[in-house]
């Protein structure tokens, strides 16, 4: 398993098809090879964490995902605090949509794109982000549960 803190069947929910072993991320992204299950809803910058998402008819978005998400997916509201303005990276091991929401509206990524080949990364989204306290929602997701990692960007 290259070291990686996940277990087989983690693994093979989150790792792309075509992917015969995991792959080590790198750089910023490096804390996702080791994520730690998240209590309660505060997201620490340069740490992944394994989220626990709801069914989508029980989560209480802060305001409506940008892209509305059916019955059948799940989701979740965290917080995330910001202490030194820059570009922060959101990166999410499974389909689903990232907003980042402040004083009641959605801030507009800067790029998004896929994670690095067979990393489990699925999704990343870059947001410009002042100091302050935001709620990162997640909509969208077809599976129970996803690992994130906020990085800030060099």
């Amino acid at each position: 398993m290259l070291g990686l803190a996940l277990p087989t069947a983690v693994m093979a929910q989150t790792a792309p098809n075509g992917c015969t072993a995991p792959v080590m991320a790198e750089g910023v992204l490096a804390p996702w090879n080791s994520p730690a299950a998240l209590s309660g809803t505060q997201l620490t910058i340069g740490q992944a964490a394994r989220l626990t998402l709801l069914p989508t008819p029980e989560v209480r978005y802060a305001v409506p995902p940008e892209r509305p998400a059916d019955d059948a997916s799940f989701g979740g509201v965290f917080t995330l605090t910001v202490s030194a303005p820059g570009t922060y990276r959101v990166a999410l091991g499974s389909r689903g949509w990232i907003d980042v929401v402040s004083a009641g509206s959605t801030i507009t990524s800067t790029a998004h794109g896929h994670g690095p080949e067979c990393t489990g990364i699925r999704k990343m989204v870059d947001f410009p982000l002042a100091p302050g306290t935001y709620t990162i929602q997640i909509a969208g997701s077809p599976e129970p549960d996803a690992a994130v990692l906020v990085a800030r960007l060099p």
